[in-house]
């Protein structure tokens, strides 16, 4: 426990200054500190009990970093993933009781016999120690349909108040209409058990025609997903084709409708869909047209920015900016977008628990961001 003190006490000493700039909010001046660099491509970062983070790169390493600039290094262990256009090792988030047990879950595009690759799932124990490593490790979900050839994984995990995980997918940018079915997991958001197993009150269970992880359908390649602090319900975000990102609500049992409703075009400004709105198919709370091409999500919970209590943030990487969402509720009354001066493609943003929001830029030599008020 000490040595857990003495580390968190150096993760939050202040950087140097060359290190640091300042940009302009509507809620006031903002210090963006590099925290770490020479990441290559990172995805997801997790905070660990003693301060220190570990951070995927899309290549398949995961990285233990120090707020000093440190990083361990790859973590032994990590399967091998199929790196290719967005595919690799993605998201990874710690067990509600990694104190207790040390598990880890991971996200990753699995390659399959005769090319391409699956979105899956894995747990493991991490030993986060000088020559950090992985052991035991299971993987518990293995997405079924057609594989991608190295596109739409989506692969962001969240894990809700009552242990089970849900796990996002992406319709592999294969035939649109395979988000529609329930015979398969594209383009669908999953929710399992820690263990793999499907909980006895997933909406499907005991259908013959339908996969029984499925827990939401008609999403098309969602790359941010968050538990929002004070419902406990699962947020959203999903990329769109040429216009119509969305932010969803998923809840048990509905289609979100891609591709049969949508706000964007495709590729090209050819259409894709019948229209905006169709019975049976539910609305986003938000949608953005022109694209932020939206990635990584946090609700802030910290305490560094007491007027952004409650307010969403989701990583833009086209343009490159960092997009606050004031809520009211489940709707979206205001939308402020930040740090397009850092011409950053941001891929993750996590509130930390010091309370300064961080953001992995995404790019061979990417970053770990912290920001906090300039005073």
């Amino acid at each position: 426990m000490k040595t857990y003190r003495i580390a968190l006490l150096l993760a939050l000493a202040p950087l140097p200054a060359q290190a640091q700039q300042v940009f302009k909010t509507d809620t006031g001046d903002v210090r963006v500190e590099t925290v770490v660099s020479g990441l290559a491509n990172p995805w997801g970062l997790a905070f660990l009990p003693d301060g220190r983070m570990l951070v995927t790169e899309r290549p398949g390493r995961m990285r233990i970093a120090t707020r000093d600039g440190t990083l361990s290094p790859p973590v032994a262990g990590v399967p091998k993933v199929l790196s290719q256009n967005q595919g690799g090792l993605l998201d990874v988030i710690l067990d509600r009781d990694f104190a207790k047990n040390g598990t880890i879950y991971f996200c990753y595009s699995d390659p399959v016999e005769g090319g391409g690759a699956q979105t899956a799932l894995a747990r493991a124990k991490l030993d986060a120690g000088a020559a950090p490593r992985l052991t035991d490790v299971q993987r518990i979900f293995r997405q079924e349909g057609p594989p991608s050839s190295g596109l739409h994984f989506g692969c962001r995990i969240v894990q809700a108040r009552d242990g089970n995980l849900f796990l996002t997918t992406g319709d592999h940018f294969g035939p649109r209409d395979r988000a529609q079915t329930l015979d398969n997991h594209l383009g669908k958001v999953i929710r399992i058990a820690p263990d793999g197993s499907v909980p006895k009150d997933n909406p499907f269970v005991g259908r013959a025609d339908a996969k029984p992880e499925i827990w939401s359908y008609g999403h098309r390649n969602s790359q941010g997903a968050v538990l929002h602090p004070v419902t406990g319900k699962l947020w959203m975000h999903e990329h769109g084709p040429q216009g119509g990102d969305e932010l969803n609500i998923p809840e048990a049992g509905k289609n979100y409708g891609w591709p049969v409703i949508g706000y964007g075009v495709n590729y090209g400004g050819a259409k894709i869909h019948e229209g905006t709105h169709k019975a049976g198919m539910e609305q986003p709370i938000r949608q953005w047209t022109p694209v932020i091409a939206p990635s990584g999500f946090t609700i802030y919970t910290g305490d560094l920015f007491p007027q952004w209590k409650g307010n969403a943030f989701i990583g833009g990487l086209r343009p490159a900016i960092l997009v606050r969402l004031v809520l009211d509720g489940e709707k979206v009354t205001r939308e402020e977008r930040m740090l397009h001066q850092l011409n950053e493609r941001i891929r993750d943003v996590r509130t930390g628990p010091d309370g300064a929001l961080y953001l992995l830029t995404d790019n061979t030599a990417g970053r770990i961001l912290r920001l906090t008020p300039a005073k």
